[in-house]
């Protein structure tokens, strides 16, 4: 009976040296953006203010800022309005981060319309889906006390079961994670009157057929993979303002 345990210990031991392998060296470090805080203003047209809240994908990490969905959305808002728009988006936030730390900002800022991207950190991090739910309506919450009328557009998570950088098994249930956090986030897309912006079921196909979309770390999109994403928030955006 000790040699079974022992046996499968060493086989536990060595499983999970592998999977921290694969995290490790699969994939080169890309550098994160540092990108300007203070609001942005372009366009002509009646006012409109834009608040982007979230993670890396917020700033564009493994590509170009300009390339990402935040200059995305600015740009196709300022063809019709004058568009201030300001990030407070951090590479490696989490939901909790986002509400804690990002969303108080909104008080002086008082957006018309808010992104809030976020999701992907939690997943790879373990953290309880009712805690990404507290902390979601609590942005939420910050959001409309800014102003009442904003339009708040959520993600969700991407499909983080397409990222090579993330070895199988582990690969597989960030997939079943995905899903599992999306729903809970569709939940709140029918109570809070929100309008969600779908990656993961628009995106995450065309992720793991083709890992040309993903930048040299294995895990964060490339320009073609943010060009993707742009498409489905833009999508979004004009969902919100027309309801």
């Amino acid at each position: 009976m000790l040699n079974v345990l022992l046996i499968l210990t060493i086989m536990l031991l060595l499983f999970v040296a592998v999977q921290v392998a694969w995290l490790r060296f699969n994939g080169t470090p890309i550098p994160r953006p540092d990108i300007s805080r203070e609001p942005v203003t372009i366009g002509s047209g009646p006012a409109l203010k834009l608040l982007i809240l979230g993670d890396s994908t917020a700033v564009s990490q493994g590509s170009a800022y300009e390339q990402g969905y935040a200059v995305a959305i600015a740009n196709h808002l300022s063809t019709t309005h004058t568009v201030t728009y300001q990030n407070l988006g951090v590479s490696g936030a989490r939901a909790a981060d986002v509400a804690k730390l990002q969303a108080p900002q909104a008080a002086s800022f008082k957006p018309d319309i808010a992104v809030v991207a976020v999701g992907a950190n939690d997943i790879t991090h373990l953290t309880h889906i009712e805690s990404v739910r507290t902390s979601l309506i609590d942005t939420i919450r910050q959001l409309r006390a800014a102003h009442a009328d904003v339009r708040i557009i959520v993600t969700g998570a991407p499909d983080m079961g397409s990222p090579p950088r993330i070895p199988q098994p582990l690969r597989w249930l960030a997939g079943e994670r995905t899903i599992e956090m999306n729903d809970m986030v569709l939940s709140l897309v029918g109570s809070q009157n929100l309008t969600f912006a779908p990656i993961a079921d628009e995106t995450g196909p065309a992720f793991r057929r083709d890992h040309t979309l993903f930048a040299a770390d294995n895990f964060h999109p490339n320009a073609n993979g943010y060009k993707l994403w742009n498409d489905v928030l833009v999508k979004a955006v004009d969902t919100a303002l027309t309801e």
